[in-house]
């Protein structure tokens, strides 16, 4: 594929990352996509079968950036425990820095598509959920590593989510937005949870 063809796109995944976090699945049709991209929809069909196709590519691109900068802190030849906080920092602070993934995953979750959702679950997060299963069995064999991953995810993701709600509830502190204090705030929670190894 030459330059300019891959330039289109990755400009069509970028801006469909944005209308799709900014409105849902539902409400993006191809052509208010190839309107933003400055092309034709019949354009757009020349990269992509259709926009389940485009939407699905765009959340795979959006997550890969994470996954392999995620890999490498899961790859660490160091402790279970050392790792697992390396984890959720660099899971928060990702989280932190793309919101509209965040977002896109979010109207995902509520759209409740079950093919879309087993994709993504098959083809873009199975691994690294995999990894971070194995790594929790580590710290604590007897703990249910389904589980305990999802809530790692839920507390790192739900605190990303409503941080613009937050400063309206009692006891709000600046800090309590700042990615440091999330992460040690969520790892101190998961290590009083899972006993530490042996």
């Amino acid at each position: 594929m030459n330059v300019i063809k891959e330039n289109t796109r990755q400009t069509i995944i970028d801006i469909s990352i944005k209308l799709f976090a900014q409105s849902g699945y539902a409400n993006v049709s191809v052509r208010d996509i190839a309107k933003e991209v400055g092309i034709k929809p019949a354009s757009l069909y020349y990269h992509f079968d259709n926009k389940q196709t485009l939407y699905l590519a765009s959340i795979k691109e959006s997550f890969s950036l994470k996954a392999s900068v995620i890999a490498e802190v899961l790859n660490r030849q160091e402790p279970a425990e050392l790792k697992l906080k390396h984890y959720v920092y660099k899971l928060t602070e990702l989280a932190s820095e793309d919101e509209p993934f965040c977002r896109l995953m979010q109207r995902e979750m509520l759209d409740g598509d079950e093919q879309r959702l087993k994709y993504l679950a098959e083809k873009v997060f199975q691994e690294q959920f995999d990894a971070v299963g194995d790594l929790v069995k580590e710290i604590d064999p007897q703990c249910d590593p389904h589980m305990s991953v999802i809530s790692i995810l839920s507390l790192v993701l739900y605190h990303m989510e409503t941080r613009p709600f937050q400063m309206f509830l009692s006891g709000y502190k600046k800090e309590h937005n700042q990615v440091d204090f999330i992460a040690e705030h969520v790892f101190k929670l998961l290590m009083n949870g899972l006993p530490e190894s042996k």
